[in-house]
């Protein structure tokens, strides 16, 4: 993979990313370059439109890397062409890509170190990888022998735990918010929490965290119709009820188009700045000739 930054548009990953509104009528933001992201939810209730919302972001943002596992393959692979490494329903694949990952973190650890810092921030010039993962169940607990999900969910773990002050944030989605899924030494690692429609209680605290559902914050009591409405647990820490932003696949399309097209375009004028670990294992596109 390629390192450093690229022209696509005026949208930076430091900028907040608008997910939709809230019950007053306020936009509804994050700051995603410092947190990891969960959001789960039952099938249709939206989890899979708001994972589209923050790859979108991360495409159109020149100083972001987009890293895309999908089980599903039709989720995040319109956005493949947009993705240094896209990785569909292979779990050899994505353990690749997440000893890869872990591969990146001790590089930039080891520079940041160097260099005497803490943590990337925007003015050290490097690209935000940002890592979307739609249906970590699929990998988790699903396909593969048992022997590869336990190496699956270590190195997962280990990107979540260790990833966030060296630039590699991971947002997680799953439409199985259940504690063998998402187990609270996973679960606990992810700072901003976003919670569709859930069959139980406990399953949306296994998304905002256990005891929301008993203060009154639960997913069970979204309208089934109510296909984007949800509890978003992000800056301040108490979750607030948002109806998620939707983009059709016509106008994923169009956007995904002009991030690629622009991303090709600036290839060739990557800084140097940005080249302090910044290579990941190339795995080819799913689809790819082997």
């Amino acid at each position: 993979m390629t390192s450093g930054s690229v022209p696509v548009g005026s949208l930076s990953i430091w900028d907040p990313i608008h997910l939709g509104t809230d019950e007053t009528g306020r936009r509804a933001c994050i700051t995603l370059a410092e947190r990891n992201m969960l959001i789960g939810g039952e099938p249709g209730g939206g989890k899979s439109v708001a994972l589209q919302l923050i790859t979108a972001h991360g495409a159109l943002a020149p100083d972001c890397r987009l890293i895309l596992i999908d089980g599903k393959r039709v989720e995040l692979g319109l956005w493949a062409d947009c993705a240094d490494t896209f990785v569909g329903p292979s779990i050899d694949d994505a353990i690749d890509v997440m000893h890869g990952l872990q591969h990146l973190i001790d590089q930039r650890t080891d520079a940041l170190l160097t260099m005497k810092r803490r943590k990337v921030t925007p003015d050290l010039g490097w690209p935000v990888y940002l890592v979307p993962v739609d249906e970590v169940a699929y990998f988790s607990a699903t396909v593969g022998t048992p022997a590869q999900q336990k190496e699956f969910n270590a190195a997962n773990r280990d990107v979540i735990a260790r990833g966030r002050a060296p630039g590699i944030i991971g947002v997680e989605a799953t439409q199985r918010p259940s504690a063998d899924i998402i187990p609270t030494s996973l679960r606990d690692l992810f700072g901003y929490r976003w919670a569709f429609r859930c069959s139980t209680e406990a399953s949306s605290d296994t998304i905002l965290g256990h005891g929301w559902a008993d203060k009154g914050y639960s997913a069970t009591e979204i309208d089934p119709q109510a296909r984007g409405v949800s509890w978003l647990r992000a800056e301040d820490g108490i979750p607030r009820r948002v109806k998620a932003a939707y983009l059709t696949d016509n106008q994923i399309i169009e956007l995904a188009d002009h991030a690629a097209r622009a991303r090709t375009r600036g290839t060739a004028s990557a800084t140097a700045a940005s080249q302090a670990g910044s290579k990941v294992v190339r795995l080819r596109k799913s689809g790819d000739a082997a």
